[in-house]
């Protein structure tokens, strides 16, 4: 896929995020790409991490990020909302997400103009509530501390024809990792009642609630006690954070299976975040429902996708100690013949190189 035009999104505390940035206007200098930076934090991302209105950088047909996963989260919100690929310069010091360093980014675009690279498609999520979302005064003083300010609550999207109000309110979210509610007063938990597919789960008091996609399940969710989920599923992930109940697991559900989450009359008050960005507070009786939206997100891959390797080097896995007699075991369990017939439509890393 030739590269058409790029939307940067630019990581500007980090100088080597602004070095690269030059290295990425140079390389489309050269080919007259037309190159503008989204300024996510003025406007270039619209309310609750969805942009609004007209598409940033010009409608680019490639979002580049140049910082950790925080960045690229904000460039890939961007890219999945308007239907653009994604590529994530790794510049941060855990990188699930980003694809390549940053010292090989013109090789990557390269690549990316000259169709050698692959997309990897993702799940997001989006919601609906039963009113439009708010930020009461103080809130974000409290939860954002040396921040800056945040982004603005999401807006509401226009409802259908016909549309019934007892939906409530569509609002304008992408969300890659999670959207979670949590307590605001560290006194007070939040009092939620859960339902799966609209009937009740439970009714939790918690520190939080988080619904996750399988890409998120390797943030909150996983601190949280969370299952580690193969990025290329379709699921819904809803983990509670230090319940105060004995049903303490996490529950996966199926990726047309919506979480709700009502705000209980004795609850304490919940602030509501969008892969980590405060987007509004909820009050006893407000609810809100999350579920797989319809755009998804399209990463760029320049190589085989190796989410498992990733996953031991990037959380330091170790082997067990009672194993050490047994030596190192193989980093490959797949031999190097051809693959037979019932085994051809799996997933299987390529074959051991026999040089």
């Amino acid at each position: 896929m030739a590269v058409q035009r790029i939307g940067l999104v630019v990581h500007r505390g980090r100088p080597a995020a602004v070095e690269v940035a030059r290295a990425v206007r140079a390389w489309c200098a050269e080919r007259a790409v037309p190159c503008r930076e989204i300024d996510v934090e003025r406007g270039g991302e619209g309310p609750g991490g969805g942009p609004a209105g007209d598409p940033p950088a010009g409608h680019p047909g490639l979002v580049v990020t140049l910082g950790g996963d925080g960045t690229f989260l904000r460039g890939a919100r961007i890219a999945a909302r308007y239907d653009a690929d994604v590529l994530g310069v790794d510049l941060g010091r855990v990188g699930f997400l980003t694809e390549v360093p940053a010292e090989e980014v013109t090789g990557a675009l390269d690549a990316v103009d000259a169709g050698r690279a692959t997309l990897e498609e993702r799940m997001t999520l989006t919601m609906r509530a039963s009113r439009a979302l708010e930020l009461p005064t103080g809130v974000e003083a409290l939860l954002r501390p040396g921040r800056g300010p945040a982004l603005p609550p999401p807006r509401v999207l226009p409802r259908d024809p016909g549309e019934e109000e007892g939906w409530g309110v569509a609002l304008d979210v992408t969300a890659v990792n999670d959207i979670v509610l949590e307590k605001l007063a560290r006194d007070r938990q939040v009092n939620l009642g859960v339902y799966v597919a609209g009937r009740l789960l439970a009714s939790y008091s918690a520190d939080a609630l988080i619904v996750a996609t399988p890409t998120g399940s390797t943030a909150y969710s996983f601190a949280a006690g969370g299952p580690v989920l193969s990025p290329r599923m379709d699921a819904v992930v809803f983990t509670p954070v230090a319940p105060h109940m004995t049903f303490d697991r996490t529950i996966v559900a199926a990726p047309d299976e919506p979480v709700a989450l009502r705000v209980l009359p004795h609850s304490g008050a919940v602030a509501l975040s969008v892969d980590g960005r405060l987007s509004g507070a909820l009050e006893p009786g407000d609810w809100v429902g999350v579920y797989g939206a319809t755009y998804r997100l399209r990463l760029v891959r320049l190589g085989p996708v190796d989410f498992y390797t990733r996953l031991r080097e990037r959380f330091r896995l170790t082997d067990a100690p009672a194993t050490a007699a047994d030596g190192e075991a193989a980093p490959l369990f797949r031999p190097d013949s051809e693959v037979p017939a019932d085994l051809a439509r799996l997933s299987l890393p390529p074959p051991p190189s026999r040089e």
